[in-house]
């Protein structure tokens, strides 16, 4: 064999070599890296990048000046997995929002909950069905923007015939629903035969044109 030929087959053997070490495991001990003297070479974009995730917003005080509604917690509701219906708040002197629907002030209608009463007497939306339209309601949220709605409408459903894509599907906008319990009260059941619906609109106000 030449010398040539020992030289040809020495080379393949170390690429094959290599190519095996580099989908080897780490060993446990660090390895100390070579020194180079290069200069580091600048990374190149390419295509648009990503950027960091939203951060989570949440409504954290909603004001109803005309029934008396200060709510400074608010309570994160889901919906049953297993009819899909919202969940009311566990605590009943709290508001409850549904943290997997819009939040208020974003685009669609962001949903908020509350009880009417319990044994002890009446709770935080006791008088929702007395809003009117063109009555504030005035929400704060946790990046700090405040988002004034006014009401539409207060509409009294069965519970067996609730319009679920009138309050929860697609909306123009930044819309709000209210929702508690109404009508008779079924002792049989413990609930109430009703609901409550407050359909509400963001109140958008028009830029100042510049001056001159």
């Amino acid at each position: 064999m030449s010398t040539r030929q020992r030289l040809i087959i020495a080379a393949a053997a170390a690429v094959v070599v290599a190519g095996c070490a580099a989908g080897a495991a780490q060993p446990h001990a660090p390895v100390a890296a070579e020194t180079s003297t290069a200069a580091p070479t600048t990374q190149q974009l390419s295509g648009p990048q990503p950027i960091p995730p939203k951060a989570a917003v949440t409504p954290t005080r909603v004001v109803i000046p005309s029934i008396g509604v200060r709510q400074s917690t608010l309570e994160a509701l889901t919906r049953d997995p297993g009819t899909g219906e919202l969940g009311p708040p566990v605590d009943f002197t709290k508001v409850g929002y549904y943290r997997e629907g819009p939040v208020p002030g974003d685009p669609g209608p962001a949903v908020l909950a509350g009880h009417v009463d319990d044994t002890s007497g009446p709770k935080v939306f006791f008088r929702l069905r007395e809003l009117r339209a063109g009555d504030p309601v005035v929400i704060t949220r946790s990046d700090g923007k405040e988002v004034t709605f006014q009401v539409n409408a207060v509409e009294q459903y069965p519970k067996g015939a609730f319009p679920s894509n009138a309050v929860y599907g697609p909306a123009p906008g930044s819309s709000l629903r209210l929702i508690t319990c109404g009508g008779t009260f079924d002792a049989a059941a413990r609930s109430y035969r009703d609901n409550i619906v407050v359909y509400a609109s963001e109140v958008v106000v028009a830029p100042t044109p510049p001056a001159g």
